[in-house]
């Protein structure tokens, strides 16, 4: 079947019976159970001290049920929560003003205005502090609560009041919100070697369009090979992975599957010739590539066609499906599962908190190879191993960066002021936008004058203790007013050196722009060394 036709989408269908008609079941051997609950029912309503009203009875137990499931993304939606799900996960015509904000130190601050939104259009500026939202004070309010008070159906107005540094009033502005498409490619590079290089952000309606646009783009500018970034993707629209994966496979060939219960597999598969035959390319995962991040990664490792690096992925491979029910509720419960096209779940293993939540099985601990090996090997189409067990295993494992010791002492002694600290220097980093190259150097009194901003919010550590490790600090004051003054791509640029999964990945690419020959490389250093005779 081609992923052209039928995709597992929200479901439509009709739950034939509610929750509240499950007491007038019974027939048969399932008949103790609804006995049960009418006589529970009816204790709690005659003699319950603090008893609670029919309605919310019904609605806890229903809670309760899907609670029970061994199901972590399970879920039952009220009205009112099912017309925000909608609004956050499918659109529905939501607007907003185009603009990324965090608390700082209690303040609700504007780290990024998009491109081409309102918010652009409106004059906002990057380390503006939104005071208040149409009559509302939003200073201290939790980031969800004023995001929704910004946000709403597009074409309609809000107001919001701005603070900025170095303007004594207040400014207001009203804005007409509009949908905000952000870019998945918001840059691309051509890296040292002819190497390009696209950050793929996000899966949205427009992906695959954007995402060939920018590979398109880097080939006219002479790239060799490619480095797809899929590192802290948490995913999107399946149908724009599977689109995006056919861009580099060949027509007929398997991009994923789903197996659901009682069912044959559905089967997506590649309708097109690709766009680049034999270009090297890798693909860089880390914990946080899932879902439709982890169907792109297993389908192109499975054909061969990238050379996967980087940690292991966070194995979100589940399908979920909406049941709309009587009264404006609606059910979500998992309904199948996605698989390469080895057979590998993409779907990891979870565990239950003590607070009933659910993570996954922290893909770190499966990348010794000793732990590598125990899981489910399976092939590639070349004969490669595989690793299934849940999630996509790189083929090249690289660790990120991790902290010194001394910087995990620094950070620690910041502490519960980190969010005092985290203001000083963003506050710091805007202040110098202005009077930097993009070639700046940090310099001693840079270091000086954010130990005094810090110690101003009374979040500074001890003197001896910040300078010995103060390029913890010093890293971030880079990047973000690189950010700032000459936007994402300048940015990148300055961490390239320290990314060491990057790196890893642009030594391979530099020895060769064949896929097959980088291939053989990549598992000819993975082998252990012969012993001497």
């Amino acid at each position: 079947m081609s992923y052209k036709k039928l995709l597992p989408r929200i479901g439509l269908a009709l739950v034939p019976l509610t929750l509240g008609a499950l007491l007038l079941q019974g027939q048969g051997k399932g008949s103790d159970g609804p006995r049960l609950f009418a006589q529970v029912l009816q204790f709690v309503e005659r003699h319950a001290v603090d008893s609670l009203g029919n309605a919310e009875i019904y609605e806890k137990a229903a809670r309760g049920l899907i609670k029970g499931l061994n199901d972590p993304y399970a879920d039952l939606y009220s009205p009112e929560e099912l017309a925000n799900f909608q609004r956050n996960t499918l659109g529905n015509n939501y607007g907003g003003i185009g603009m990324q904000i965090e608390s700082q130190d209690g303040l609700v601050t504007v780290t990024r205005v998009f491109p081409g939104t309102p918010g652009e259009r409106g004059g906002v500026q990057a380390g503006d502090r939104i005071l208040m939202v149409d009559s509302v004070a939003v200073t201290g309010m939790r980031i969800g609560d004023v995001s929704d008070r910004l946000t709403g159906v597009a074409g309609t107005k809000v107001q919001a009041t701005f603070g900025r540094e170095g303007v004594n009033e207040p400014i207001r502005t009203t804005f007409t919100r509009a949908v905000i498409r952000v870019p998945t490619v918001p840059y691309t590079l051509v890296l040292d070697g002819g190497v390009g290089y696209l950050p793929l952000q996000r899966f949205n309606e427009n992906s695959a369009a954007q995402f060939e646009e920018a590979l398109n783009g880097l080939r006219r500018k002479g790239a060799k090979s490619f480095i797809i970034d899929l590192r802290g993707n948490p995913g999107g629209s399946l149908e724009q992975s599977l689109k995006i994966s056919g861009l580099f496979l060949r027509t007929g060939q398997e991009l994923a599957r789903v197996k659901h219960r009682g069912r044959d597999p559905e089967v997506y598969n590649a309708y097109q010739d690709p766009i680049i035959d034999s270009m090297a390319i890798v693909v860089l995962i880390d914990n946080f590539s899932a879902s439709a991040s982890e169907i792109v990664a297993g389908s192109l490792q499975d054909h061969d066609r990238a050379l996967v690096v980087g940690n292991g992925s966070f194995g979100k491979g589940l399908v979920q499906t909406l049941y709309p029910l009587d009264g404006g509720w609606a059910i979500k419960l998992t309904t199948g599962k996605w698989y390469t096209p080895s057979g590998r779940s993409i779907q990891g293993e979870h565990t239950q908190l003590t607070d009933g939540r659910f993570v996954e099985y922290a893909p770190d601990s499966l990348e010794s190879d000793s732990a590598r090996k125990a899981r489910p090997m399976f092939r590639s189409d070349a004969g490669r191993i595989v690793y299934g067990g849940g999630g996509i295993t790189p083929d090249v494992v690289v660790r990120q960066d991790t902290l010194t010791a001394g910087e995990q002492e620094l950070l620690r002694s910041i502490g519960s002021k980190w969010p005092s600290a985290r203001s000083a220097l963003y506050g710091y980093a805007l202040e110098l936008k202005g009077t930097v190259r993009p070639d700046f150097a940090m310099s001693q009194a840079w270091v000086d004058e954010l130990y005094r901003r810090m110690a101003a919010v009374e979040a500074a550590p001890e003197r001896g203790l910040y300078d010995r490790n103060v390029s913890v600090l010093t890293r971030l004051l880079e990047q973000q007013l690189s950010g700032l003054a000459f936007g994402d791509s300048a940015a990148f640029r300055r961490i390239v050196p320290q990314d060491r999964q990057l790196q890893t990945a642009l030594e391979y690419l530099k020895k060769t722009s064949s896929q097959r020959e980088l291939l053989a490389m990549a598992a000819a250093s993975s082998k252990p060394a012969e012993p001497e005779k």
